[in-house]
């Protein structure tokens, strides 16, 4: 079979069950991919290690173990930390690190069987929206590429996970999000990813951003993958994770070809207005017209409080990532200055070497964030209102099943072309701080194409807990249209 890369999650792993495929042939086939890092999405790559762990699948698929994902390879964001692969999150200041442990998402889903193809690259420490503030390696940092237009960006922070997988590097890839690190890079290279509800996965073994916002969760080329993926992704893990809930793992899968006859889809004014490209607009239209043609009712909502999304995320955020990265001082671990005088030098050398300008900028706004006499005047005020945030939600889902609209404003922009303006990287999440914010799950699913064919993201926004729920809407959408089976050019082959 020459087209393996071509085949989604579900696909291969029926193939494995059959024993019509073994893990090893298909993960050599896709090493062999990874040849010259296509689009420069792989930051680290041991084909030692994924043919040891492919044998091992192959071994128990032999003894007669059965399993959704026994085999599947997978790569995952360099943020997660691994044994058997270097954990960088993209940045200088852990450029070599090596973990004793893996995080629990990464375990949970090498105890499902899934084989890991290498670490991918996201933005530093997953600050950004374009996965152009990579940092390692230091002697050469790359910017990621989106597959369908070389020139532009795949989205970010998860904008390695996000390309990867659009190329057929991968079938699938683990992604975090914190202000939509994995629905807008999503959107930008034509797959699916979800964010579930904050505190179903594990945040052990993340490296930590934004702790209140970071969550874990799958990419792949479709809902039916992304749910596999999921069910093993998720469970509670409290004994290392106090963020995590204590909610049952589940099979998100168990309804994803239900009816949505009768589904009523929320749709917020705010998402709608000025600064929404009209192409965008376009393709999201014409899926919300699909939905009505399965049954759906679209209901007219409002949540009034989306534009100070933006202002409220960049003071929570940064001031939680100040405290976070405190730590990298470079006396413990990773990076340390070589030429320093005392040790209060040592730090400031070590940490101006060690992070980038964008990693700087937002250590500096949380610093002055939670200084004395501005912690009550910007973060206090912020929690508030992230508390009013979250309340317009459940006042829309008072009268609607799930909420849509676009993922981001455009389709991905060319490289460079925001790079020396941060506020115009920030404008676009306008669309998906709000659910972070509020801690809601939402997914991202190919909708058409804009400008230039590149890709449209739908967003789907559910209650708390209802990842099957959104998983089912985005599946029904998929089996109605093609938009999630269509590839770049030249990557098929």
């Amino acid at each position: 079979m020459s087209d393996l890369h071509n085949l989604g999650v579900a696909a291969l792993a029926a193939l494995l069950q059959k024993k019509e495929l073994s893990a090893v042939e298909l993960a050599t086939r896709l090493l062999a991919r990874l040849g010259g890092n296509p689009h420069q999405a792989f930051l680290n790559v041991d084909s030692e290690v994924t043919l040891a762990q492919a044998k091992s699948a192959d071994a128990r698929i032999a003894a007669g173990e059965r399993s959704a994902l026994l085999g599947v390879p997978i790569a995952h964001k360099d943020i997660f930390v691994t044994k058997d692969f270097p954990t960088t999150a993209g940045s200088r200041m852990l450029e070599g690190y090596r973990s004793p442990f893996n995080a629990t998402v990464v375990q949970r889903l090498a105890d499902a069987g899934m084989v890991s193809l290498g670490k991918l690259s996201c933005d530093e420490f997953a600050m950004g929206s374009a996965n152009e503030n990579v940092a390692v390696p230091s002697a050469k940092p790359q910017a990621v590429t989106n597959p369908w237009d070389t020139s532009r960006v795949p989205g970010g922070s998860s904008g390695g996970s996000a390309a990867a997988v659009a190329a057929r590097l991968t079938p699938a890839a683990t992604g975090t999000d914190t202000g939509g690190s994995i629905r807008q890079p999503a959107a930008f290279c034509g797959i699916t990813g979800i964010k579930p509800t904050y505190g179903r996965a594990s945040r052990y073994g993340m490296v930590a951003f934004a702790s209140s916002l970071d969550q874990a969760g799958p990419m792949a080329r479709s809902a039916e993958d992304c749910a596999l993926l999921l069910s093993a992704m998720c469970g509670p893990d409290l004994d290392r994770d106090s963020t995590s809930l204590d909610v049952p793992a589940e099979d998100f899968s168990r309804s994803l070809s239900d009816s949505i006859a009768g589904l009523r889809i929320g749709v917020p004014q705010e998402f709608f207005g000025e600064g929404l490209a009209p192409d965008v607009r376009a393709a999201v239209d014409a899926a919300l017209a699909q939905y009505q043609k399965l049954g759906a009712t679209l209901v007219p909502i409002t949540l009034p409080r989306t534009e100070l999304s933006i202002p409220v995320y960049y003071i929570i955020a940064p001031a939680e990532a100040s405290s976070n990265l405190s730590r990298f001082d470079g006396v413990k671990f990773g990076h340390r200055a070589a030429q320093h005088g005392d040790l209060t030098d040592m730090y400031k050398k070590t940490r101006a070497e060690g992070f980038g300008d964008e990693v700087k900028r937002r250590i500096m706004i949380g610093a002055y964030v939670l200084s004395h006499g501005y912690y009550d005047a910007y973060y206090l005020q912020a929690q508030k209102i992230r508390r009013m945030i979250a309340d317009d939600f459940q006042q829309a889902f008072g009268q609607c099943d799930v909420i849509a609209g676009p993922v981001a404003p455009t389709v991905a922009w060319k490289l460079g072309e925001k790079s020396d303006d941060p506020v115009a990287n920030y404008l676009a999440d306008i669309f998906t701080l709000p659910a972070s914010l509020a801690g809601l799950p939402g997914l991202s699913l190919p909708v058409g194409f804009g400008a230039a064919g590149m890709p449209v993201g739908l967003q789907l926004i559910g209650n708390y807990l209802q990842e099957a729920r959104l998983l089912n809407v985005a599946h029904r959408y998929q089996q109605a249209t093609d938009w999630h089976t269509r590839q770049p050019e030249g990557q098929s082959a």
